[in-house]
Order: C-alpha cells, then sequence, then structure tokens
C-alpha cells in the first residue's frame, strides 16, 4: 500500500510539474512541428539541470529530477528558484504533491519565481528555428565582432557573431528586466529601453548589488532624444553576491544576468563597438525573407546615394519625408540649405563603408542605417561618419532623421 501511494503521488507531481511544458508547447512538441533547442546549447549547467528536471519529470521520474535540481543547488545554494522546484518535490515525496510552491506561501513572493521557472523553460520549448535569422539584424559592420540581441518578451540576450556582415548564432542568456516593463520614458519609471545602443564602457570595483561589472549603454541615443525621452544609468550588470539570479521584472531598467552568464558575457563585448538592441517580441526569419529585407532596404539607400551624386536636387530631397528633423531644422530650412550647398557644385561623388543596419525596435517599420561617408565634391571633400533614420512611407522608404555622430 504504501508503494502503492508514493507511486500514484509520485504521478501527480509529474503530471502538475509537468503542466507548464505542457502548457507551453501544447501538442507541438507531441507531433514534432516545433524547433526544440538541443541540451548541448544551454548557456550554462545551472539552466540545464533545472529544465532537464522539469521536463524529464516524465520520461525519467522523481528520483532523477531530484538528481538534477541537487547538482543545480550544489554548484549554487543561492539559486531561489531551484530550493523552490526541489521543496515541492520533497513535499510530492512526503504524500503532499504540489506545483511550483506550496498554496501557503505568499502569492507575492511565489509569483516571481514561478516567472523565473516559465519563462526559462519557454526558452526550450518554444525558441527560436536555430536556422532562422533574426529580423533586427539587418547588416553588421566590419568593426562590430558581435552584437548582443534582447528580446524583452522571452527574459532572453542572445549573443550573435559577425559572420561577413551576416548575424551567426553563439549562445544566449536568461536576463532580468525593469520592474514596470519596457519602453522608458522618464527618470525613475523603472522601465527598460527599446531600441538599438552602444555598450560605452566597462566598469569594475562596483557596489556589490552590481555584481562582477557593468557595461553602460548610451541611453538616452539621438533617436530618444529626438521623441523627449529622458533618463539616464541603463547597464549591463550582474547580481549581489548572495543572489543567484533575480525575477524576470525586478531591476530599476538595467539588464540583469546571473554572475556566471555575467562573466561569459564579458569574451563578446567590444566597448564602444559593441551594439545592445533591445525589442520586445523578436521576429525570427528563414534565410530568404531575411534577405530580402535586407536587399529591399539596400536598394534604396543605394537610391539616395546614386542621386546625390547625380547633382539633381529634386531627386536627392525626394528621398527625405515631409516628417524630417534634423538635430537643428526641420525639413522647409535644411531643405533650402540643401538647395544653396547644391548650387555650387559641378561634381560629387559619395562613398558609404561600414555599414551597420538594425530594424528598430520599439518603432514601426524604421529602419537605423550608420556607415561611414567619404564625400568628394570640386569644393570640399570629407570624411564623416553618419547615422539615419528611415521609415516606411506609402511603398518607400524615406528618412527622417540624419546626423553627422564623428
Amino acid at each position: 500500500m504504501i508503494r502503492g501511494n508514493f507511486f500514484r503521488s509520485g504521478l501527480r507531481l509529474t503530471q502538475r510539474l509537468a503542466l507548464l511544458s505542457v502548457a507551453l508547447a501544447a501538442t507541438a512538441v507531441a507531433d514534432g512541428s516545433l524547433s526544440v533547442i538541443p541540451t548541448p546549447a544551454f548557456g550554462n549547467e545551472m539552466e540545464g539541470s533545472l529544465v532537464r528536471a522539469i521536463v524529464g519529470l516524465r520520461e525519467s521520474g522523481l528520483k532523477h529530477a531530484m538528481g538534477e535540481i541537487d547538482k543545480a543547488l550544489e554548484r549554487n545554494p543561492n539559486f531561489r528558484l531551484g530550493h523552490m522546484v526541489k521543496g515541492d518535490m520533497l513535499m510530492a515525496r512526503a504524500g503532499r504533491p504540489v506545483a511550483f510552491a506550496s498554496s501557503a506561501a505568499s502569492p507575492g513572493s511565489v509569483a516571481p519565481l514561478q516567472d523565473e521557472a516559465r519563462v526559462r523553460l519557454k526558452r526550450y520549448v518554444d525558441g527560436p528555428p536555430v536556422d532562422f535569422l533574426p529580423a533586427p539584424l539587418l547588416q553588421l559592420a566590419p568593426r562590430q565582432s558581435h552584437v548582443l540581441l534582447i528580446d524583452t518578451s522571452r527574459s532572453r540576450l542572445f549573443v550573435y557573431a559577425n559572420d561577413l556582415g551576416r548575424p551567426r548564432y553563439v549562445t544566449d542568456f536568461y536576463i532580468s528586466l525593469g520592474k514596470n516593463g519596457v519602453e522608458k520614458q522618464r527618470e525613475g519609471d523603472q522601465k527598460t529601453p527599446l531600441g538599438v545602443y552602444t555598450i560605452i564602457s566597462s566598469k569594475e570595483k562596483l557596489p556589490d548589488f552590481y555584481g562582477p561589472g557593468a557595461f553602460p549603454v548610451d541611453y538616452p541615443n539621438d533617436w530618444d532624444k529626438l521623441h523627449g525621452r529622458k533618463g539616464h544609468g541603463i547597464w549591463l550588470h550582474g547580481t549581489p553576491s548572495e543572489t543567484y539570479s533575480r525575477p524576470p521584472w525586478a531591476t530599476d531598467g538595467c539588464i540583469v544576468l546571473t554572475n556566471e552568464d555575467f562573466a561569459k558575457l564579458k569574451r563578446y563585448v567590444d566597448v564602444s563597438r559593441t551594439p545592445v538592441v533591445i525589442g520586445q517580441g523578436v521576429e525570427w526569419r528563414d534565410r530568404e525573407r531575411w534577405e530580402a529585407d535586407r536587399a529591399s532596404f539596400m536598394a534604396a539607400f543605394g537610391r539616395w546615394r546614386g542621386d546625390w551624386e547625380s547633382l539633381d536636387t529634386n531627386r536627392y530631397l525626394s528621398h527625405y519625408s515631409n516628417d524630417f528633423r534634423s538635430e537643428t531644422r526641420d525639413f522647409g530650412t535644411w531643405k533650402a540649405k540643401k538647395r544653396k550647398v547644391a548650387s555650387g557644385k559641378t561634381w560629387i561623388k559619395v562613398a558609404t563603408n561600414d555599414v551597420s543596419l538594425f530594424a528598430y525596435p520599439g518603432a514601426k517599420e524604421t529602419m537605423m542605417v550608420t556607415f561611414e561617408q567619404d564625400y568628394r565634391s570640386n569644393n570640399l571633400s570629407n570624411r564623416t561618419v553618419k547615422r539615419q533614420y528611415w521609415v516606411r512611407e506609402g511603398q518607400g522608404w524615406k528618412i527622417v532623421h540624419e546626423a553627422v555622430i564623428s
């Protein structure tokens, strides 16, 4: 009888703990239509043990799951989520099965850990297809060896390498984000910004709260300032020494990794060069569509350059939106200046190099292109780094902001 009761309680636990993975994967896992990231792709072994314990309950049973959780806790005793799952398993073994924390526990203390379990597991049962490319990353400049892509809806930071300008997946990490969500607008709103940023420095010897170090990004960037967004101090950083990980929505706006993951991330960061792209609900596309998206915009970009060289000022200005704003001028005053400058030209040659292109997160059908511009004409030659923001208007692309950044 005891053996029978134990079997039934273990079965009930298996069913309850497996409920999370079933809800996430539905029937797609069973019929093989969902692309599941293989085990070797785990960002770290702590997460690997957690996922193997939960997902493997149906196949391997309670004893195996307990072993996986024990390995995780032996590696890091401060893993609160691991302790919660182990507690549930111990309750089940004692004949009192529960699912992810006792009902007697405070909902406020349990819910963040349940959220962490959900997003960590979701990465492996509903992850982006490994052979697809992220829609926001359309071109990396040669000097950008890696790019960090953050999908806030997945609480995940993906690392991509520069493979002849195309992004190539390297690894990914669980992260925590702002308490109040995303789309930062002002100082102190405890939100994480959406956009394209650059890591501008590396900080060490910080208070323990930040873990082993931090990488500040350049929020607010020129696009944020153009839209009146304020605030500062958005960093990627670690956790206090007595904390393994924080819940998905737990920071004042920063992007926070475990200290173990932060140490791994450092090898992919090149200060002043590494882009950080922060988006919500990032799309991954098959290579054919991704290449078509890239080619469509690059054709418009090439026409802009060609029409500038043609000395046909009307054609050149047709690439600019009526909503265009520079740092100091609206479209009307900027257009008048360009016509005046063009009247003194007998020839113009424009070369663009080191081009990077990102579909801008949080802005509908907007592209951010940064490039080195080598400009030569009959009375002026210079080399600058320029950044433009283009938006889709009708069937084409138009420039809404342009600035020399160096």
